[in-house]
């Protein structure tokens, strides 16, 4: 009996002993557990980390770019308006007064402002502080419209005379020339009077043109009936374009070459009915053979107006 007690009490030991062996291992198991639960959590945190720090690199990326393309972007503009107030500038330079030749003046768009060095060739009119003149360099010719002169002033504008004229260049019926202009004589500067430019062989040409508003002779034209009077007979000339003048009006005549006609213009206010030309005109006979001289005006086509009619050499 005592022997079983004894057994029994061993047995009971090594149970107690067991389950505290199987007690300790589920403790370290669960340390263990934890532990790589929470390494997970730490990678994890970490991986977040990692991402979040490449996205805020990313959107860093992106704000550069846009910095920089924002950056371009007011740089060209700058550089546009830098050159459009370059432009500008230039373009109010030359309208505050640079003189330009020729060609320059020809080449300016219509409507803008023109300034030029020329000299007189003829006084077409004067009327209430309002002179019209024809005027000349060396390369071509302008004709002046309205320019604001005194009376004073216009008696001065004599052949030769050098002047600066500031307006704007415009076009009525195909005739370029300067309007609402003001002048300023040249002091101390040159003069010139141009000797005529015989043009005879370029009417009917677009050629023609290009001599517009210059001094110009016609040679060897001949005098074709230019309408009828009361009558009905043909006459050499007429006063006004369709006959309706009188004395003291334009005279138009026709002229004739290689079997075209033209029509010239004694224009009465740069050359009165007391001209020498205006009384050659009236005394013309349909068939004459005649040499002119005058301004290459244009009105609708070539309209010149005549200075000068004589018998052909």
């Amino acid at each position: 009996m005592k022997n079983g007690k004894k057994f029994a009490a061993l047995l009971l030991s090594a149970a107690l002993v067991t389950a505290c062996a199987a007690c300790g291992n589920d403790s370290e198991s669960g340390e263990a557990v934890g532990n790589v639960e929470t390494s997970e959590e730490v990678s994890n945190s970490g991986s977040e980390a990692s991402d979040e720090s490449s996205e805020a690199s990313d959107e860093s990326s992106e704000a550069s770019d846009e910095s920089s393309e924002e950056s371009s972007e007011t740089s060209e503009e700058s550089s546009e308006e830098s050159q459009e107030a370059s432009d500008e500038s230039g373009a109010e330079g030359q309208a505050a007064g640079d003189v330009l030749n020729y060609a320059d003046y020809m080449a300016a768009e219509m409507d803008s402002q023109v300034v030029v060095e020329t000299y007189v060739q003829a006084k077409q009119s004067w009327w209430e502080d309002k002179a019209t003149v024809y005027t000349q360099d060396q390369d071509g010719g302008y004709f002046v419209y309205n320019m604001a002169c005194s009376e004073e002033d216009y008696a001065k504008l004599t052949p030769g005379t050098k002047i600066k004229v500031t307006g704007y260049k415009g076009e009525w019926s195909g005739e370029i020339e300067i309007m609402d202009a003001s002048f300023e004589f040249v002091e101390g500067g040159d003069t010139f009077v141009a000797e005529p430019k015989d043009v005879t062989a370029y009417l009917g040409k677009d050629e023609l043109v290009d001599y517009q508003n210059q001094f110009v002779s016609f040679k060897g034209m001949t005098v074709e009936a230019a309408g009828q009077d009361a009558d009905g007979n043909d006459v050499a000339f007429l006063y006004n374009w369709d006959g309706s003048g009188a004395e003291g009006d334009d005279l138009y005549f026709q002229v004739s070459l290689d079997g075209q006609t033209y029509t010239f213009t004694v224009e009465s206010y740069l050359c009165d009915k007391d001209s020498e030309v205006y009384g050659a005109v009236k005394a013309l006979n349909i068939g004459d053979k005649i040499d002119m001289e005058g301004f290459l005006y244009w009105y609708e086509g070539v309209n010149p107006h005549i200075t000068s009619v004589k018998a052909a050499e």
